[in-house]
């Protein structure tokens, strides 16, 4: 995939909706000199996400959109993505699901993690679906987002066993952990095609 870079760095807004370890992780990657991305912007659809604060600490430009009405909600959002010029869009933990009119914009532009295996677990309770099957193996999934839900090309996976003492939360905290390593790798992996 070829972005133009501007100063070789691919200019990169980051979506979330809630607490932003995964926005943290990719701003700290971000900072790395190996890093192709730059982040210049964060949306949010919850005005008390606890994420907001590193944008704060960073100093990167925030915009809180609240979708009372998808279509005017992502017409905001895209104004907001040409002006500051972004090529390459980050969904950590972003709460809503983006139509196929928005989608279309950045096809091949969007990225996803998602806390399972996927094609298994699409939508949210992964981790609770996964101990009620008695799967042995859970993990997260970085993907290009389509507009179908978790449904796009698999970039990267890692896989995290999951134990007997295991309860939903545990394995949440375990794959977190994964996925601020998983997603930094993805976007290398990409951009190193």
């Amino acid at each position: 995939m070829v972005l133009s870079t501007g100063t070789n760095r691919i200019k990169t807004a980051v979506f979330f909706s809630g607490t932003g370890s995964n926005l943290r992780s990719l701003i700290k990657f971000s900072k790395l000199k190996k890093s192709p991305i730059f982040i210049n912007l964060i949306i949010t659809n919850n005005k008390l996400a606890k994420g907001l604060k590193y944008g704060a600490i960073f100093k990167i430009k925030k915009k809180i959109i609240k979708f009372k009405n998808k279509d005017a909600a992502e017409n905001k959002i895209l104004n907001e993505l040409k002006k500051n010029k972004i090529e390459l869009i980050c969904l950590a933990g972003f709460m809503k699901i983006l139509s196929n009119n928005f989608t279309k914009n950045f096809k091949g532009k969007i990225l996803n993690i998602h806390p399972s295996l996927l094609p298994k677990y699409k939508g949210l309770n992964t981790h609770q679906r996964a101990i009620e099957n008695k799967d042995k193996y859970s993990g997260c999934t970085v993907h290009f987002v389509n507009s179908r839900l978790d449904s796009g090309k698999i970039i990267v996976q890692k896989k995290v066993r999951i134990l007997k003492k295991d309860t939903p939360d545990s394995l949440a905290k375990k794959i977190l952990a994964q996925e601020h390593k998983l997603y930094p790798k993805a976007i290398l992996k990409i951009f190193s095609l």
